[in-house]
């Protein structure tokens, strides 16, 4: 039996490239792609992939949430993040997030397709260090935690509503607000937290959560 792969990218070029690599393979197929996060999730049920490539930027969110995502929903499929940027904020995140691998798209060919049957194999890409530098960062009390001191009640409820991947019509709604105020609200949250993308207040929230998570197992 072929392992079956989906692909996430908003470039059709890119997507045709790694479908092109991966189709001469006979252990491996490629049984569906999406653009997006939304046609991601529409399509990934139908097609039952056991090994996603996901882009971490995408248009219409973020690919780490969407690992989230396929990992609640399905935790038996792998999911290996597949990117141009070198990040190490993505690379954090993604381990929270549940992702196999963390590769760049500058890798050769022979590389991606062994990372796409380790990945099946259930094993991990992330190096051991790396995962253990997380660790210690989640374990250990960090400036950040003075961050939230900083954020009102409101701002608070907002920051834990996109650490859930809502968006802010969705967060408008939950809490009785104009959608105009939440933008509001999220634009002086990232400012009070030093931040400038959603993303990376996403990946804060998820880290003291996980934080509590540990110390609570501790």
């Amino acid at each position: 039996m072929a392992i079956r792969v989906f692909l996430v990218d908003d470039h059709e070029v890119v997507r045709r490239g790694l479908a092109s690599l991966i189709d001469v393979e006979s252990d491996i197929e490629v049984v569906g792609e999406a653009g997006g996060v939304a046609d991601a999730l529409a399509r990934i049920p139908a097609v039952q992939p056991q090994v996603v490539i996901l882009d971490v930027r995408l248009p219409d969110g973020d690919g780490i949430e969407l690992c989230r995502e396929i990992k609640t929903k399905s935790p038996e499929i792998g999911c290996l993040m597949l990117t141009s940027f070198s990040d190490d904020e993505a690379l954090f995140s993604a381990i929270l997030a549940g992702a196999a691998g963390y590769l760049l798209k500058q890798i050769r060919s022979s590389d991606l397709i062994d990372g796409i049957r380790r990945v099946h194999n259930g094993e991990s890409l992330l190096d051991p260090a790396v995962t253990a530098r997380v660790l210690q960062r989640l374990r250990s009390p960090e400036p950040e935690d003075d961050l939230l001191s900083k954020l009102s009640p409101q701002e608070r409820k907002i920051l834990n509503f996109i650490a859930e991947g809502m968006t802010n019509r969705e967060i408008a709604n939950e809490m009785f607000l104009a959608e105009k105020t939440v933008k509001n609200y999220v634009s002086n949250m990232l400012s009070k937290l030093g931040m400038g993308h959603r993303s990376e207040a996403a990946a804060y929230a998820a880290r003291l959560s996980e934080r509590k998570r540990l110390k609570d197992h501790d």
